[in-house]
């Protein structure tokens, strides 16, 4: 596989994360910020170089070697910064591909910002927009620890922490066809104890199990049936934080459940009880027990502390939990932090860095990736991949799952097969061992273990001649 020179500009949470995940992967990485200890501490964990000055200069980027470079990720904290940046590496270096980091919704409305003719930025991402639809995911299928979409939207991966009541506890999975006669699903990977097994046919489901099961979108209801008990659906939901993140969640939900929101800002409360048409927007900390009282928070479906601060978050929720909240949601920037504390008072604990990498790692990938997530801080992947050639220039076109090289760790679990170039008409196909794939076919791949990575892309990638 060919290293790929990478610059990442910017190393606060998001230019670390994404050091981390590539550093690994053999591929030359250069981190740019005005932040001298925070580079100095990068360094001090991973193999790369770094270099001290401000990311929009072009001095600066001449000096990460942006005129060799195969990819530009601007993810500072500055929109501005990180546009210009890539109208600069685009000008002056011809660097192919750029993308940028952009929080401001204003930006986002005028998509022409983007084009080659103005800031000629290839890809943008929105941290904060992909937070907020990874949390209102989790509010629509509340029994879940995960849910990701694939193909449209068409397939999920949902990833579920197995109880004593789950129909399926004790049995070999072998037998969830026998439970499930009329629906198809397949269990990409379970974590026990936070050890990855690889699922078999006589691999037994244990509680406490966090076990990752792919299934059409259609499905996934009558799938996690089987796997827990149903709980009640959320109607009341109370979120600690009024920044970038509780914002927009609130936007988006505010006309489906019944909303409270608490911040410390009183210019923000002001600011979001204008914006806002069905919020109840209060003034106070979210810590504090007399206000999470009197606005009866032993009434709540739902609390989500999604504060900047990692310990008002778990003070919060933890506080929230044991005066009667239902269940419990936090954001967490130190994503070491989510092992040690999700599955006991506090339900789920999400790094905003793991839920947003993917959203990079899709245009790093050396194959026909479509879309990635990061699960487990890192340790495992999960990819929407595009078949490419016939059965002359590709290794796995016309062949059978079993017949297939895939690592020891690699699963793949479904096949969107399109047979029109709209993905709304595709045909869903969870995967057994005598499954052909075709050109055309979107494959969702479950990966544990980084090394397995460039394994899989070279699986997919294609011999000279396939166009």
């Amino acid at each position: 596989m060919r290293r790929l020179k990478i610059i990442i500009l910017g190393a606060g949470r998001v230019g670390t994360s994404v050091a981390e995940n590539l550093v690994g992967e053999a591929n030359d990485i250069t981190v740019v910020d005005i932040d001298a200890v925070s580079l100095a501490k990068i360094q001090e964990r991973l193999d790369l170089k770094v270099i001290f000055g401000n990311a929009s200069h072009p001095g600066i980027l001449q000096q990460a070697g942006a005129e060799s470079a195969d990819l530009l990720l601007a993810v500072t904290q500055s929109d501005e910064i990180n546009l210009v940046a890539c109208k600069l590496a685009a000008t002056l270096f011809n660097t192919p591909t750029k993308i940028a980091r952009i929080r401001q919704a204003n930006y986002l409305a005028h998509p022409q910002i983007f084009s080659p003719e103005n800031f000629n930025v290839d890809f943008t991402i929105c941290p904060e927009q992909i937070l907020t639809d990874y949390i209102k995911k989790l509010i629509d299928v509340p029994e879940a620890l995960q849910v990701l979409d694939f193909a449209n939207g068409l397939v999920k991966l949902v990833a579920v922490r197995v109880r004593t009541d789950g129909l399926l506890v004790g049995r070999e999975l072998q037998h969830i066809r026998e439970t499930m006669p009329t629906i198809d699903t397949r269990v990409a990977a379970i974590f026990r104890r936070n050890r990855p097994i690889k699922p078999k046919c006589d691999t037994v489901i244990e509680e406490g199990d966090e076990v990752f099961f792919i299934a059409a979108s259609e499905n996934i209801k009558s799938v996690m049936k089987q796997l827990k008990r149903m709980e009640k659906p959320i109607k009341r939901i109370m979120l600690a934080g009024g920044g970038n993140i509780g914002s927009r969640l609130a936007q988006a939900i505010e006309d489906d459940y019944q909303l409270k929101l608490i911040d410390h800002n009183k210019e923000s409360c002001v600011r979001l009880a204008q914006q806002l048409s069905h919020t109840l927007v209060l003034h106070g900390n979210v810590t504090d027990e007399k206000l999470l009282s009197d606005e009866n928070v032993d009434e709540m479906d739902l609390f989500c502390a999604l504060t900047n601060d990692d310990e008002d978050n778990i003070m919060s929720a933890l506080l929230a939990k044991r005066m009667g909240a239902r269940k419990v949601i936090i954001l967490v920037n130190r994503g070491i932090y989510v092992d040690l504390i999700q599955g006991g008072e506090i339900d789920i604990a999400i790094s905003p860095a793991e839920a947003t990498i993917g959203s990079l790692l899709t245009h790093v990938r050396q194959a026909d990736v479509t879309m990635v997530h990061s699960l487990r801080r890192g340790a495992a992947e999960a990819l929407e991949l595009v078949v490419h050639g016939d059965i002359h220039t590709s290794k796995v076109v016309g062949r059978r799952l079993d017949e297939l090289d895939l690592p020891e760790n690699v699963t793949l679990g479904a096949i969107v097969r399109n047979k029109t170039d709209n993905l709304k008409n595709a045909e869903v196909l969870i995967t057994h061992h005598d499954t052909v794939i075709e050109a055309g076919d979107h494959l969702i791949i479950f990966v544990i273990g980084k090394a397995n990575i460039p394994k899989v892309e070279k699986l997919f990638q294609v011999s000279t001649g396939a166009f």
